[in-house]
């Protein structure tokens, strides 16, 4: 009788235990000090909302999709955007760590809702893209095409970002989640220094 016993309890319980381990497969963006500078037209604060609002959606959306592959790949895009706007944003710094090793995030009640967050960036997306500055129009145009993925029912938002693919000009995220210092942008080894000479 033991023996059916363990049997049966190995028969329900270890296809429970795999679910449980699944492993995590995600490999942490490549950001370095940010694409980013102090001169984007948004305040510190501004960006660090965005960041932990950003984190948090991508964290809530992995726990629902139980990491499946599509959501560790559109986590480590919103991560990435996340820390390109605050480097050292603790939400997004701290689920990036846990991912990489494999932990899966806890859920968050984030301060919206996707489909508020959405709105808020298509909003903030349109301002920023009619910026002269390059770098306010690149993130102008990531917000809008997260604006359309996190809400695929606002119409407004998904019109904006078809617009974008339309002009070509979608963006190519491995520019963001695989960010390459360009050689103009390393200082040279003397950088800093002061001659000691008057």
């Amino acid at each position: 009788m033991r023996m059916w016993q363990v049997v049966i309890g190995a028969i329900f319980f270890c296809p429970l235990a795999m679910a449980e381990d699944k492993k995590i497969d995600y490999k942490a963006p490549v950001v370095g000090a940010g694409i980013f500078t102090d001169k984007l037209g948004m305040m510190d604060k501004e960006r660090e909302e965005y960041a932990i609002n950003i984190a948090n959606y991508a964290g809530n959306k992995v726990v629902e999709a139980k990491a499946s592959a599509e959501s560790l790949a559109q986590a480590r895009r919103l991560l990435a955007l996340s820390l390109h706007l605050s480097s050292r944003n603790r939400k997004a710094v701290v689920m990036n760590y846990q991912l990489e090793k494999g932990i899966m995030p806890q859920k968050v009640e984030g301060d919206y809702s996707s489909e508020v967050l959405a709105r808020l960036l298509l909003t903030r997306g349109q301002l920023l893209i009619k910026q002269p500055a390059e770098e306010d129009v690149l993130l102008g145009r990531c917000f809008i095409e997260v604006a359309a993925e996190m809400d695929a029912h606002n119409d407004d938002a998904v019109y904006a970002s078809e617009l974008l693919r339309l002009d070509n000009k979608k963006i190519n995220w491995s520019m963001i989640t695989d960010f390459k210092v360009q050689k103009e942008d390393i200082p040279p080894p003397d950088a800093g220094r002061r001659d000691q000479k008057p």
